[in-house]
């Protein structure tokens, strides 16, 4: 347990990928999961609309990861992480706005942020697994606590956010930069090199 932490952090790579977990946690299960209902609430938005927000998210989540493990298998997993970070911090930039909007937007949100949900977990695991190859299991469990540790961090900032400015206006503009921050940093992680292929014996 303790070499695979000491494996990873002197690895760039290591510290990159529990950077971007910790992002990750931090505007799923701490944000949205945490506070979107109360969000919703404070918006004038009956608590069982708000709690079929969440409903949503956590079907299109099915289709999202399992899509998600389909691409990660045939594309560079870094332009995936791009593209999941990007499209999570523009959500939950717009979120605020759709607040204020028809329901519709706030259902595309939904459509958007769940097929995005754990759509990050199968190429981030690549990673890990191209990295440290012989310790992917340890290593990735330190990288998943980062996860973890992102979701604590946001669920209390968000909270403390809307007990000194009564709204969470700046809890989601903040996460979503963060997740932009996340996107651009996942280009940083050097790519794997590729094995060399393995050559048929020949036929005698």
């Amino acid at each position: 347990m303790l070499d695979g932490i000491r494996a990873g952090a002197r690895s760039r790579t290591f510290w990159l990928l529990a950077g971007t977990f910790f992002v990750c946690g931090a505007t799923t299960n701490g944000l949205v999961s945490t506070h979107l209902i109360p969000a919703a609430h404070d918006h004038g938005i009956a608590q069982v609309s708000a709690a079929t927000l969440l409903a949503l998210i956590g079907a299109f989540d099915i289709a999202g990861t399992i899509g998600s493990g389909w691409l990660t298998d045939r594309y560079d997993p870094r332009k995936l992480l791009l593209v999941y970070y990007g499209l999570r911090g523009l959500a939950l930039l717009a979120l605020p706005v759709a607040f204020g909007s028809e329901y519709a937007a706030l259902v595309a949100f939904a459509v958007v942020y769940g097929l995005d949900w754990v759509a990050t977990v199968p190429p981030t695991s690549a990673l890990a697994t191209a990295a440290f190859p012989n310790q992917a299991g340890v290593v990735f469990a330190w990288i998943f606590s980062a996860h973890q540790l992102g979701a604590a961090t946001a669920a209390w900032i968000a909270g403390l956010t809307r007990t000194e400015t009564g709204e969470y206006t700046i809890a989601f503009v903040g996460a979503g930069a963060l997740a932009l921050g996340a996107a651009l940093a996942v280009l940083l992680i050097n790519r794997a090199p590729r094995r060399p292929p393995v050559e048929a014996p020949a036929l005698v």
